[in-house]
């Protein structure tokens, strides 16, 4: 019988974060995985396939995201990186390198263990959810009949808008970065400033789907970095 137990994997070379982390996240229900370098993180990553992984930026054999982006290519666990530095750049290289939420030392526990919550939230409603049709309060997205209802009713969306929205809807609470949404969306076809493309169209979108754009529901702006669909 499958167990229900969540599998956590920490990859920090410094054992007292370790420590913390392991503190904050075990119980009954969840396993904490630990692993000292980048090389034994992947390793245990990809024999032990946990169901979401805390990665320390800075580690003694390779990048952290370096190794975010080899486990993103063959892992959709979700990955929370910690990190001594607090850049928009830096955050920006992170989310592209498929990265899921961000956490700057030192931290709290309670914060910690709030942010874990949510991803692995996310995850699940993601699994349960499978890929055909997305359902976020009175909003349908159907992916196979490319169709969009809002309180019942049909939404008609340009193709550019249709595929923004599912860009950002088919990975709900995380970050896309600006440069992220404009390869998946426009996939080369024009050349441009992203951030001005997206600007523009998030606002069709949020004039076709939010009640109220300046607080929206459904696409949250990240202040420099890029946008998030919400879960």
């Amino acid at each position: 019988m499958p167990s229900s137990r969540k599998t956590i994997l920490v990859v920090d070379d410094e054992p007292q974060i370790r420590r913390v982390v392991n503190h904050a996240l075990a119980d009954d229900a969840t396993r904490v995985l630990e692993a000292a370098t980048a090389r034994e993180g992947i390793d245990m990553a990809a024999a032990e396939r946990p169901d979401l992984i805390v990665l320390d930026l800075g580690l003694p054999d390779g990048s952290g995201a370096d190794v975010c982006r080899e486990i993103r290519g063959w892992s959709q666990a979700p990955i929370l990186v910690l990190s001594a530095r607090h850049s928009d750049a830096e955050k920006i290289a992170l989310f592209d390198a498929g990265s899921d939420d961000y956490v700057t030392k030192p931290f709290s526990s309670a914060e910690l263990k709030a942010r874990v919550r949510a991803l692995l939230r996310r995850a699940a409603t993601r699994d349960a959810e499978g890929s055909t049709k997305i359902v976020r309060d009175d909003l349908e997205i159907d992916l196979e009949r490319r169709a969009v209802r809002l309180g019942g009713s049909p939404v008609h969306l340009t193709p550019i808008e249709w595929e923004l929205l599912t860009a950002l809807a088919t990975h709900p609470g995380r970050v896309m970065t600006h440069q992220q949404l404009f390869t998946a969306v426009w996939r080369g076809r024009d050349h441009g400033d992203a951030q001005q493309y997206l600007r523009v169209y998030v606002a069709h979108l949020r004039r076709k789907l939010e009640s109220d754009p300046v607080h929206p529901r459904f696409i949250f702006t990240i202040p420099a970095v890029g946008y998030r669909f919400g879960t």
